[in-house]
C-alpha cells in the first residue's frame, strides 16, 4: 500500500498543481469528516462541473473531491488554520477514510473519464456515477461503485448484499478493482432472470 500512495505523488501531480496555481484558486477547510468553502469560485465550479454539494451558502466536499482539486492546483487546504501540503492532506484523508487512496483512485478515475461522481451514502455505497453529459438533478446516477483494492477480501455474502442494493435503487452495479500501480478495473454486475 506504501508504494501506491507513493506512486500518487509524482511528477504529474506536482505538475497539476503548478499548472492551476492562482488561477481561480479558492481555500477549502477541514472540519472533521467534511471539508467546505463558501467562496464564489466554488459556487461556480459547482455550477459548471458539480464538484461537491452546495448547501446552505456553502460548498461541502467528499475528501476524494477535495484532494482532486488539490491536485489539479484548484484549492488551498486549510486544517486549524494550517495550510496543508500533499502529504499532510494524504495522512489527514487517510485517517478519517482508512480506505481512502482506493476510493481516491477510483473517484480519479472516474473524473478523468468524463464522468460526474458523487457520494452514496444513502445508497450504502460509496459512490454514485451519472452517465456523460447527465448532471445531478437532470436525471438519476446509473451506478453505485465499490473501490476495492485488489489484495482485499470480499465473501459472496457481502457481494450479494451490494448487487441487492443496486438492484433496490434501480442503479447498476460497478466493482471498481484498483491494483498497486493505480491503475482501475471495472466490472459491471446485473441481475439476471432465467
Amino acid at each position: 500500500m506504501k508504494k501506491a500512495i507513493k506512486a500518487s505523488s509524482g511528477k504529474a501531480t506536482k505538475k497539476a498543481a503548478k499548472k492551476g496555481k492562482g488561477k481561480g484558486k479558492f481555500n477549502v477547510y477541514v472540519t472533521g469528516e467534511r471539508i467546505f468553502t463558501n467562496a464564489k469560485a466554488a459556487f461556480d465550479l459547482y455550477s459548471q462541473s458539480r464538484y461537491g454539494e452546495s448547501l446552505k451558502g456553502k460548498v461541502y466536499y467528499s475528501f476524494a473531491e477535495a484532494f482532486s482539486l488539490f491536485e489539479k492546483g484548484k484549492v488551498n487546504v486549510y486544517l486549524d488554520r494550517k495550510k496543508l501540503n500533499h502529504n499532510s492532506f494524504m495522512k489527514e484523508a487517510i485517517i478519517r477514510e482508512p480506505n481512502f487512496w482506493t476510493r481516491y483512485t477510483v473517484y480519479n478515475d472516474l473524473r478523468s473519464r468524463g464522468y460526474i461522481v458523487k457520494t452514496a451514502l444513502k445508497f450504502g455505497a460509496d459512490f454514485r456515477v451519472y452517465e456523460k453529459g447527465v448532471k445531478p438533478g437532470e436525471d438519476h446516477a446509473k451506478w453505485i461503485v465499490y473501490p476495492v483494492y485488489e489484495a482485499s477480501n470480499m465473501t459472496w455474502h457481502e457481494f450479494a448484499a451490494k448487487n441487492r442494493v443496486a438492484h433496490s435503487t434501480k442503479k447498476n452495479l460497478l466493482i471498481a478493482i484498483v491494483d498497486d500501480e493505480g491503475d482501475v478495473t471495472y466490472y459491471e454486475v446485473k441481475w439476471l432472470r432465467p
